[in-house]
Parts: C-alpha cells; sequence; structure tokens
C-alpha cells in the first residue's frame, strides 16, 4: 500500500503542471484496462523536483508499471509521436506541439559497471526509488496531485540537502556520472555538502575515465548553467572536487569579481567556460581536444584567447579601436572579452567595465556601402577578382573610420580590373 499525503500546491509556471490536458491524457491512457487501485504511473525526477522548488518545469518525467511494448500499444494511434530509442533502457519518448514526455518502465538494477547497469523491471515502486542517485529525484506524484516518498526526499528538499539514496560509495559506483551531479544539485539548491558523501566522492574519482566524454561535457554544461555557479568558490568541498575533475577550468578566483556585477544571471554557461579556462597560453586548445567541444565552441574559445592577448599587449584594444574591433568581432563577442578582462585584471573597477559595456551597447555601426552587384555594374566579374576587390575596399573602407569616397572606390576597382 501506498502511504501518500496531498502536499500543499506550490504556484508557478504550470500551476499545478500537472492539470495540463496532455497529460491528463497520458495518465488516462496508461490507466485503461487497469484496476482503479492499480497505481500504473506517477511523475517521477526533475518535474517533481522542480515543481515542489516552485521553479520552471522544462522535462516530464514518468514513471510506469506498464512495459515499453504495451506504452507504444497504447499511444501509437494518438496524436503523440512515439520515439523508440530508450528501448534499452526501458524508456518510449512521446513528442506533442507543447510537450515531450519520457515514460520509463519501474525498474532495478542487476548488475552495473559504473557506466551502464542491467536492470530488470519490476512493478514495486520502492524497488525502483532505491535505484535513482538522490533523494530529492526519488519523489513521485500522482495525477492529482498526492505524492510518494519513500526516500524522505521532501525533507531534503526543503532543507536543501544533496544526499545520495542508501550508501554514498555503491551509489556511484553504479554510475561515476554521479558525482559531477552531485556537484550541480549541491550548486543549484545551495546545500550544505556532508562529509560522507565528500569522502566516497574523493575515493571514487578516478571512476570518471570511465565515463564518456560526451556525457561528462553535457553533465558540465549543466553545472556551468546553474544560477548559483557563480558561487562555487564559496563551498571549499565542491571548489576541491570541481578543480580535481576539471582541473583546465582553473580560474575560478575570477568569480569573486563576477559577483560584483548587477544581473549577472543572464550570462549563459558558454560565457563561464571561457572565463574559467582563457589564459595567454593553449588551455582552451587541450581542453577542446580532451572534451571534444563543437566546431563553432572551438573558433569562440580559439579568438576569445587570442584577443585576449591583444589586449594585454594593446590597452586601446576597448577605446582607439573600439568600433572598428566591434564591427570585426561583433558586440556578443567585445561584451565576452570585456567581461573576462575585468575578472582578470584587479586593477580594472567594476564601473570601467560597465562604462566599456555601455558604450559597446550603445553603439552603432555603419553598413559596408558596397556589395555584389555594385562592382558588377563597375565590370568586376563574379569570382576570386569580385572577393579580392570587395576586400580591399572594405579595408580602405575600415582603415578611413568607415568612409571611402566615389573617386577612391573607382581607384580601386581600376587596379583590379587591369
Amino acid at each position: 500500500m501506498f502511504n501518500f499525503k496531498l502536499i500543499k500546491k506550490i504556484k508557478n509556471k504550470f500551476f499545478p503542471f500537472y492539470k495540463n490536458n496532455d497529460l491528463k491524457f497520458v495518465f488516462k491512457k496508461l490507466k485503461e484496462n487497469f484496476p482503479s487501485q492499480s497505481k500504473t504511473a506517477m511523475f517521477v525526477g526533475g518535474s517533481v523536483r522542480r515543481y515542489l522548488s516552485n521553479e520552471d518545469i522544462d522535462d516530464i518525467d514518468i514513471a510506469t508499471s506498464l512495459t515499453t511494448d504495451q506504452i507504444k500499444e497504447k499511444f501509437k494511434d494518438t496524436k503523440f509521436k512515439i520515439i523508440d530509442s530508450g528501448l534499452k533502457h526501458g524508456t518510449v519518448t512521446l513528442v506533442s506541439k507543447k510537450l515531450k514526455i519520457e515514460l520509463t518502465t519501474l525498474r532495478k538494477d542487476v548488475k552495473t559497471d559504473g557506466r551502464h547497469a542491467e536492470i530488470e523491471y519490476t512493478n514495486d515502486w520502492l524497488e525502483d526509488s532505491k535505484r535513482r542517485d538522490f533523494t530529492i529525484n526519488a519523489i513521485y506524484l500522482d495525477i492529482t496531485g498526492k505524492i510518494f516518498d519513500p526516500q524522505s526526499g521532501v525533507v531534503d528538499l526543503k532543507n536543501h540537502i544533496i544526499k545520495f539514496i542508501g550508501e554514498p560509495q555503491k551509489r556511484i559506483e553504479e554510475d561515476y556520472l554521479r558525482i559531477i551531479r552531485f556537484l550541480r544539485f549541491s550548486l543549484e539548491y545551495e546545500s550544505d555538502v556532508e562529509n560522507i558523501a565528500v569522502n566516497a566522492i574523493k575515493l571514487n574519482l578516478n571512476g570518471i575515465k570511465k565515463i564518456s566524454k560526451e556525457r561528462i561535457l553535457n553533465e558540465l554544461f549543466k553545472i556551468l548553467g546553474t544560477k548559483n555557479f557563480a558561487k562555487l568558490n564559496k563551498n571549499k568541498s565542491l571548489e576541491e572536487i570541481f578543480l580535481l575533475i576539471f582541473p583546465e577550468l582553473k580560474y575560478l578566483e575570477r568569480l569573486n569579481k563576477f559577483n560584483e556585477i548587477p544581473n549577472h544571471f543572464d550570462f549563459d554557461k558558454e560565457i563561464f567556460l571561457s572565463i574559467l579556462l582563457v589564459d595567454k597560453t593553449s588551455n582552451h586548445e587541450y581542453f577542446s581536444h580532451k572534451y571534444s567541444v563543437s566546431n563553432d565552441l572551438k573558433e569562440e574559445l580559439n579568438l576569445l584567447s587570442k584577443n585576449f592577448v591583444k589586449f594585454q599587449e594593446n590597452k586601446n584594444f576597448f577605446e582607439k579601436n573600439l568600433k572598428r574591433n566591434t564591427f570585426y568581432f561583433g558586440k556578443k563577442h567585445l561584451k565576452k572579452l570585456n567581461l573576462l578582462n575585468f575578472l582578470d585584471n584587479k586593477k580594472i573597477k567594476l564601473h570601467d567595465y560597465l562604462n566599456t559595456l555601455n558604450v559597446i551597447n550603445k553603439l552603432s555601426l555603419p553598413k559596408f556601402p558596397i556589395d555584389g552587384n555594385y562592382l558588377k555594374n563597375k565590370g568586376i566579374e563574379e569570382g576570386i577578382l569580385m572577393g579580392k576587390t570587395l576586400k580591399l575596399l572594405k579595408q580602405e573602407w575600415l582603415d578611413n573610420d568607415f568612409k571611402i569616397s566615389d573617386k577612391r572606390i573607382l581607384e580601386i576597382i581600376d587596379v583590379q580590373n587591369n
């Protein structure tokens, strides 16, 4: 029997999210042809945790006693698109215009190797809760708003405690990624970490080598995206673990000045990565190679590092050459560079950073007045010659403070035509 208790409804963007019509439909379909007293499905994981914490809810996870075949059969003729790429994990994903719902059959672990688990399906909700990582992720919520809390996760969530279910050592050995997830949730909920968890993590840090770089990078980006990431260096235990896992992200002292900036929650994970990584060396290149980051991110880090060095050598980077550099690199890049220089240089004060930021935001850049059609009308054919001519004209325009006379345009074109 379930020991349910009705919780107070907490207002948020989805108040209350489980009353969404699509979700009601899903639960109704899952319940069809089963005894009324049986519990066939409940919300679990992030959606429940966020609901109880009055946070926005994105992904919806539902645990169910139904098998994947039963789930697919029930939804095959509905408006939901069925994605079955997670069948080996016991997961079927339903997608509608507004929702993405992952339904996973109740499971218990049979065998684990630190990366993957061999599972066995079960009808036992308590067994399903035991295989989860933290107590706050083992809170179940039914479609009426009642909760099943077999691991006392509600109390831990209320008190901002991130606690492994059962023995931390065992939970970590099942999946070493849980070490990094522990970091993320501890930051997200500003948790006072327990010594038993920290000690178990330190003993098992080498196990992270078993985890794919893709999974590690994905979890790192989630950490960098938490609202409290800038407070990482306020918790020495978390800071130590973070640096042991990500030694390249070594400039945590830059976060001290970061917390001076008003409205700093607007910064994204790529900015935090740059803050912790970029310097005058090839530190960023090593990190990019180690984790096989995307080409776009690799190029951005390379450019930031290159211009970071330029700024150290030329203090006019944000003064005399600001307009020109903004044209070359874009406002977004210049704002990142301005932030990086402020955080790295103790002599740069907050008002200096904000003044430069204000100038960048207000900067209005003229549009280069010449295009391919103009050159075509002047007798320049499309191809290498046109590209070369455009490049020369643009350089002349930039060198003369975004000005170029008609006479000078024709002179350059004549030279290229001859």
